[in-house]
């Protein structure tokens, strides 16, 4: 039986966790004596408990993250009553950085910082009878160098039916003050030779999709040269996902980038705003020339998929200068935008605007922000609906057609804004919206507010969605249409998707 449990609740079953595959592969001679599990946010805690506890470990170590601090304060507090000489060690973001937000004080010890090292001489401390007297154990960044690779603990399993995270590096150059990241300056990379050798390993053991977690793949162009050489060496399909900052794409990165097949890469462009003193403020660099010049290149020379993130909320950054952001990155890219809530991560140094301009944040986790002083709270709950309605609208690439109908002036803020109030006003709910009746409230927005032709948002509709994944159109909605779709409609994948819209 394990005396070692790693665990941790990942927000769906996808997701593969890194984190405790590296604990695992750094506990050196106790390894033998560990297990790894993982569970899912719809796991109810006791039942978690349960399978944690079925073998009789002297130790659980537990992966705390901003997605599940409430389900680890629940399932701690089933444990310790259960087994309360079971020693529970929790670590990960939300327990490394003050101030701790959920009330975690149940569990035996706290790893503050990078655990690798740190897990496995309080584990040995803890095995050998010698407990250490402070609860709290502070975790330095490690010498990544240091580090037993973690990859070759993927199952199969993971690597035909879940996301491979990889990482090349640790830390990131800038100081964006609302981003964990920046607190860690100092960039650690990998030694690339074993890196790209365990990228080796892994396809050859079958892993086809690839997930980085570096915040700033590109900032080092030799060694992002480097990983993007491996992946053109192979024969598609495969799948790479990288976070890139905007500004930083040299010729040699550009070359590489621009001869990778659609459907094989998707890169993560971190906008957030485009406003040049919102951006000082928050200790961002923006360089609006490259970034639009670099946008424009991967949307027009690349079969990249782009994944673009706006901030709302940021301080001194009203709702007109956000949806005037909104506007201009429609205009420059056909990839997803995403909607994102400012949210207050214990650590960042955003809390320092909170006086000056009266920023308001959710004690709960994710701790996104209620309001500020140019963004009422009922304002920012219609925002947190208009993110949602966007991505079933927008972002799911199911409307290419039909969501430009929805401003027809241009102005795609003042638009979409209206939808989603008129949307929330006909629902009360922002899930659990399958696409027919989503289909049938666009059509019925369209022509009855708006006074389109019935004809015309019927045949969008019908272009977009008739016939993806086996979907029908409402009856009300198919009376109208006089043309069916040709073999060019949209199926939701990211390629139509752009095809779609510059066909527009």
């Amino acid at each position: 039986m394990p005396a070692i449990v790693l665990a941790t609740i990942n927000a769906r079953y996808i997701h593969a966790s890194l984190g405790l595959r590296w604990l695992y592969a750094n506990l050196a001679d106790l390894q033998p004596q560990a297990v790894v599990r993982e569970y899912c946010l719809t796991d109810r805690p006791g039942d978690i408990a349960e399978a944690i506890l079925a073998g009789g470990p002297a130790i659980v170590g537990i992966g705390v993250y901003i997605w599940n601090a409430a389900e680890v304060r629940r399932l701690v507090g089933v444990l310790k009553r259960v087994a309360p000489k079971t020693t529970v060690v929790l670590g990960g973001p939300e327990v490394s950085h003050l101030p701790l937000r959920v009330d975690l004080s149940e569990a035996d010890y706290l790893i503050r910082g990078e655990g690798e090292h740190s897990f496995r001489e309080l584990c040995r401390a803890l095995l050998a009878g010698n407990p250490p007297t402070e609860r709290i154990i502070p975790a330095a960044p490690v010498e990544v160098d240091t580090l037993v690779p973690p990859y070759r603990f993927y199952t199969d399993e993971d690597l035909a039916h879940r996301l491979v995270y990889v990482e090349v590096s640790r830390g990131c150059p800038f100081a964006c003050e609302f981003c964990l990241s920046s607190i860690d300056r100092r960039v650690r990379p990998f030694p690339l030779d074993g890196f790209v050798a365990e990228l080796e390993a892994l396809w050859q053991r079958g892993a086809r999709t690839f997930k980085f977690v570096d915040r700033t793949f590109n900032a080092n162009p030799a060694a992002a040269a480097r990983i993007l050489d491996f992946f053109l060496a192979r024969t598609p399909p495969f799948h790479a996902h990288f976070e890139v900052i905007p500004d930083h794409f040299p010729d040699s990165l550009k070359d590489r980038l621009a001869r990778f097949l659609p459907g094989t890469l998707q890169l993560e462009v971190g906008i957030q705003t485009l406003d040049a003193q919102t951006a000082a403020a928050i200790s961002r660099r923006l360089d609006m020339d490259r970034i639009r010049a670099n946008l424009a290149f991967l949307e027009e020379q690349t079969g990249a998929h782009l994944h673009v993130d706006l901030i709302v909320g940021l301080p001194g950054e009203s709702l007109d200068r956000f949806g005037a952001h909104l506007n201009a990155l429609v205009a420059l890219t056909s990839g997803e935008i995403q909607i994102g809530i400012l949210k207050k991560l214990s650590g960042t140094a955003i809390g320092r605007h909170d006086r000056a301009h009266g920023m308001v944040y959710s004690a709960d986790p994710p701790y996104e922000i209620l309001c500020n002083d140019l963004i009422s709270f009922g304002e920012m709950q219609e925002m947190k609906r208009l993110a949602r309605f966007w991505d079933l609208v927008y972002n799911s690439g199911n409307c290419t057609r039909t969501a430009p109908l929805l401003w027809p002036d241009g102005d795609v803020f003042r638009g979409f804004r209206a939808f989603s109030r008129w949307l929330y006003g006909q629902t009360r709910a922002t899930w659990q919206i399958g696409l027919p009746r989503l289909a049938e409230l666009l059509f019925a927005y369209l022509t009855e507010e708006q006074g389109r032709d019935k004809a015309d948002v019927a045949n969008a509709l019908a272009a977009d969605i008739l016939g993806i994944r086996g979907r029908v159109l409402p009856p009300a909605v198919m009376a109208h249409v006089s043309r069916l779709p040709d073999g060019r409609r949209s199926l939701g994948d990211s390629r139509t998707r752009r095809q779609s819209r510059h066909r527009q």
